[in-house]
């Protein structure tokens, strides 16, 4: 099936197979931000935004994106790059392979919630699994990233 759509600002046209999930659509066009640790829609490995939401590609068909706008890790590099920066900071990327999804589901919740608190936080990113952090350390640096937005930068 023929798939029309917007990915990080860029009109595609693309093939997939009625069966193909959005998580190998996405890899087979050269997103590599967009990781699997599960397949059953429970890490948040795979996060992407769909129309401005966030979604597990993994458990979406890749058709369903046909007509919409996905952006992936790769479309949000200055966003990332400052989020990521207090991630880092807070030791919060350990081995970094949960951080795309982290960063992309983080994302989100700050385009949704402009001031969350920590409740709000841990509620919103309880998804995204990490086997190496403990969580606090990304709990501390999504905090204060969240002040430092609060602050005008």
């Amino acid at each position: 099936m023929k798939i029309q759509f917007v990915l990080n600002g860029k009109k595609i046209t693309a093939e997939a197979e009625p069966s193909t999930t959005l998580y190998t659509f996405l890899r087979d066009l050269g997103c590599l931000s967009v990781k699997c640790g599960c397949e059953t829609a429970n890490c948040g490995l795979c996060t992407v935004l769909l129309d401005g939401k966030s979604v597990l590609s993994c458990s979406v068909l890749a058709g369903r994106v046909d007509g919409s706008e996905v952006c992936t890790l790769e479309g949000l590099q200055q966003e990332a790059e400052e989020l990521g920066g207090f991630l880092a900071a807070e030791g919060g990327e350990q081995c970094g392979f949960c951080s795309p999804g982290f960063l992309m589901n983080a994302i989100a919740m700050l385009r949704e919630w402009k001031e969350p608190d920590e409740e709000s936080i841990k509620e919103y990113m309880a998804g995204n699994l990490c086997r190496c952090s403990g969580y606090m350390s990304q709990l501390r640096a999504l905090t204060k990233y969240v002040a430092y937005k609060k602050e005008g930068h």
